[in-house]
């Protein structure tokens, strides 16, 4: 009679055992993570809040009680001399209105020749699309005081130094604006749309300006916001190109301000808080699409 021998069987004891994370131990890992993030969350909002909230307040206070020890959270009692010598001693209106009408125009001819840039960059090919592209790219790494000088002796030799021109011409047509909406319109217009509207007789212009153009509305709110900002608070540009008072714009007006004699910090803080006023209400408008325009890359489809 033959034997046969059964194969080893591995015990339990011998089996990997499976580390479990005990519920309460679990629960005060998450705490713990759950605090730290509110607290990197406080600590960020309060690097970037507490100078405005600190303007707000200084601007309703006097020289003297800007600079008091101990400092006071709250204006009490406040005043609005700050403003009323900042309004009647300055052409503060004229300054903010040609910031305001500057940024505006350069952001509406901006966001129009860099959505076409991108739609050409993205949907066609041509001869030197690669060498145009990529010049255009490595512009981005040029600072801009480099191309400061020979920039304004072009506008000067050919004698558009008129200050609104001379203003706007440097935002027109930014290589970052170009760049973001040749991306979003790689991952956002299908070339079977393109090629279906082809079919029932669009033309080409009719092409961007009917299907591609709708469907870039969340690049082109970001791309509102951050043409807007960077045209508002320009300030090397404008000091080079205009040298008469009235056509100052408004940060070349608080720089004048704050080298007067004295150091003028009651009436810069005053200028300051109002100065903010256009920028925070185009945010509040573009917001939406501000975020749907940085998130749109995030998700892949």
């Amino acid at each position: 009679m033959t034997s046969v021998t059964m194969p080893e069987t591995a015990s339990p004891s011998s089996a990997p055992a499976t580390r479990t994370v005990p519920p309460r131990r679990a629960e005060r890992g998450r705490l713990t993570g759950r605090v730290l993030l509110y607290a990197f969350l406080i600590a960020l909002l309060a690097v970037f809040a507490l100078p405005l909230l600190w303007a707000l307040s200084a601007s309703f206070k006097s020289r003297s009680e800007i600079f008091s020890y101990p400092p006071q959270p709250l204006p009490i009692p406040g005043n609005l001399d700050n403003y009323r010598g900042l309004l009647d001693g300055y052409p503060f209106w004229t300054w903010l209105l040609t910031s305001t009408a500057v940024a505006l125009i350069s952001t509406v001819v901006s966001v129009g020749l860099c959505s076409l840039a991108g739609f050409a960059f993205a949907k066609y090919r041509f001869r030197g699309q690669n060498i145009l592209f990529n010049v255009m790219f490595s512009s981005m790494a040029v600072p801009f005081a480099v191309i400061v000088v020979p920039l304004f002796i072009m506008i000067a030799k050919a004698q558009l130094t008129t200050p609104y021109f001379a203003l706007v011409v440097p935002w027109v047509a930014p290589a970052f604006g170009i760049f973001m909406m040749r991306q979003f319109v790689e991952q956002s217009v299908p070339d079977a749309l393109l090629e279906a509207a082809r079919v029932d007789g669009c033309t080409e212009f009719g092409l961007f300006r009917r299907i591609v153009f709708p469907l870039l509305r969340p690049a082109l709110g970001a791309l509102g916001v951050w043409s807007f900002l960077t045209s508002y608070n320009s300030l090397l540009w404008p000091l080079i190109v205009v040298s008469e008072p009235g056509d100052y714009t408004l940060p070349m007006g608080l720089q004048v301000i704050f080298s007067a004699t004295g150091r003028q910090y009651d009436l810069v803080l005053a200028g300051a808080v109002l100065a903010a006023v256009p920028s925070l209400l185009v945010f509040y408008v573009l917001r939406k699409q501000l975020l749907e325009g940085l998130t749109a890359g995030a998700v892949k489809s």
